[in-house]
């Protein structure tokens, strides 16, 4: 018999450090044996949640800016895929490179989906229709997980915009053009449309004029010129969020199910967050 004991060993030893991250600058530095122990904690609990599950694919949610001024908990999610080439219950998503303007695709482990330096180690498990799920498992295990990727990235990129992408933007596209009859064209702007017809609403971040220009906020991945004029006078950016996300799947009758781990224990049947 394997311990559980055992198994987070071998999780840990198999983290690597992270090459990427949501939208914030990286540090070259070994996770520590705590931090390693917790993700591999993490990941082995999601996984067992998984498998029981047994989809092909699901969203997964993490903490891995402090959004809380913004009304946020979850800043970063990403599909997880049951049969995925790279491994079984393989991590797909956007990650920035290194607070750069560029962007990659990753599929990752779990524990290194978890060892990201994270705020917490809280996270929302999300499942999906059927036939969503299993289109959603072709496209992202296959070349169509490219589709949509846009290389110029934009930690505040306009929720519809066609000229970058971050993070979340790429998965509510994938979401949304997995919807559309097989055969069809991926592209970004048939995204776009489908969302919004579908009554997508993104969430309104508020930055002031004056912390934009006084705090620090200019780097190579946060382009406010994305956005109109009036947005950037009156501060209000309209952005993907994992909350509208979550929001819009369930308004749409998309999430079939969901799990939370958050403050240390399961919670009961989240809403969005």
């Amino acid at each position: 018999m394997i311990r559980p004991a055992a198994v987070l060993v071998a999780l840990a030893l198999a983290v690597a450090t992270p090459a990427a991250r949501a939208g914030t600058a990286c540090h070259e530095h070994a996770p520590s044996a705590q931090a390693l122990a917790d993700a591999a904690a993490s990941a082995l609990r999601v996984r067992e949640v998984l498998e029981a599950e047994g989809a092909p694919v699901a969203l997964i949610a993490r903490a891995g800016t402090d959004l809380s001024k913004y009304g946020l908990h979850y800043s970063h999610v990403a599909f997880v895929v049951r049969d995925h080439p790279a491994g079984r219950w393989t991590v797909v998503h956007l990650l920035n490179e290194c607070g750069t303007d560029r962007s990659t695709l990753y599929a990752q482990g779990l524990v290194n989906f978890f060892a990201d330096d994270l705020v917490t180690q809280d996270v929302r498990v999300a499942w999906l229709p059927p036939e969503l799920a299993d289109r959603l498992a072709r496209d992202l295990a296959g070349p169509g997980v490219a589709a949509l990727h846009d290389r110029d990235y934009n930690v505040i990129a306009r929720y519809d915009s066609r000229r970058t992408q971050n993070s979340t933007a790429w998965v509510l596209e994938m979401l949304a053009v997995a919807q559309s009859p097989p055969g069809v064209a991926l592209d970004r702007v048939r995204a776009h449309a489908i969302a919004r017809g579908m009554g997508f609403e993104p969430d309104i971040v508020h930055i002031p004029y004056s912390k934009r220009v006084l705090g620090g906020l200019f780097s190579a991945n946060t382009d406010f010129t994305d956005h109109p004029v009036s947005t950037r006078l009156s501060g209000d950016y309209p952005v993907v969020t994992v909350r509208s996300i979550l929001r819009w799947l369930e308004a749409n009758g998309l999430e079939r199910k969901a799990w939370e781990w958050r403050d240390g224990r399961v919670q009961p049947a989240p809403g969005p967050a």
